[in-house]
């Protein structure tokens, strides 16, 4: 299941993307990194609400990247309310629009709003339920419907973001997540391993699929797979000690 952390905005993820990704560092929001802290969010902040024009100058691309850049630190609200102005702006029925309406769930989605995240996904995907854009809606959409307690529409649309795109690996896991939970062990590691062929591999896919092949009596291969997540977690735990190391370095 995707976690709650990792919502999928218009470049689609948690996972690795299956479209071209919009770019999080558009040329207006130019940090020199050797004089600003890329951790310090008041200063990109500032840099974000300088890209505040008039009404009649709106560039909603721009907009959406502004958005996308306060994602990116933690400003949540105030992606919210951009992107729902990148929404306005859009032209109607456009992709535009369905992308700043699925970013815009993604951002109330952080901040654990899920309502509000179901009512944008649903407005994504009344616009082009067969659009890139929708897949990604149709997935974010299950999982908020999941941590709405309304686990039975979740797998309704995991299972109609696997139909729009059956290259979406994250759509596939999100399957599998639900089927899984719902005790369908064997559809469920079918639906994962989906997923992993499709480039999807992380700790968090491979502890699934461990509980998958538990749960049908695999004993000794989900062991193999156990200890393969635990290797890419301390991994990424490395990586990350690592990149702290060479921050301080700077």
């Amino acid at each position: 299941m995707t976690d709650p952390e990792d919502h999928d905005f218009s470049e689609d993820e948690r996972f690795d993307d299956p479209y071209e990704g919009f770019d999080l560092d558009p040329p207006e929001l130019d940090v020199d990194p050797d004089k600003v802290d890329p951790v310090d969010s008041r200063v990109v902040a500032d840099l974000l609400d300088d890209q505040n024009v008039n009404d009649d100058e709106i560039d909603v691309e721009k907009l959406i990247d502004v958005g996308l850049n306060y994602m990116q630190i933690n400003r949540f609200e105030q992606a919210a309310d951009t992107f729902e102005r990148a929404a306005q702006f859009a032209p109607d029925d456009s992709k535009l629009e369905q992308e700043a309406w699925t970013n815009k769930g993604a951002a109330h989605a952080e901040l654990d709003e899920w309502d509000a995240a179901i009512g944008d996904y649903r407005e994504a995907i009344n616009i082009d339920a067969e659009s890139e854009h929708a897949a990604t809606a149709e997935t974010n959409l299950a999982y908020a419907l999941w941590e709405s307690g309304r686990s039975e529409q979740a797998l309704e649309h995991a299972e109609k973001a696997v139909e729009i795109d059956e290259r979406f690996a994250e759509a596939w896991f999100n399957r599998g997540f639900f089927l899984l939970e719902r005790g369908l062990a064997e559809d469920a590691l079918n639906s994962i391993e989906n997923a992993i062929r499709l480039g999807l591999r992380n700790s968090q896919v491979l502890d699934e699929k461990a509980r998958a092949l538990e749960e049908l009596g695999q004993y000794d291969e989900a062991e193999e797979i156990a200890e393969e997540a635990e290797d890419l977690r301390e991994q990424a735990e490395q990586e990350l000690i690592d990149q702290e190391e060479q921050r301080q370095e700077r």
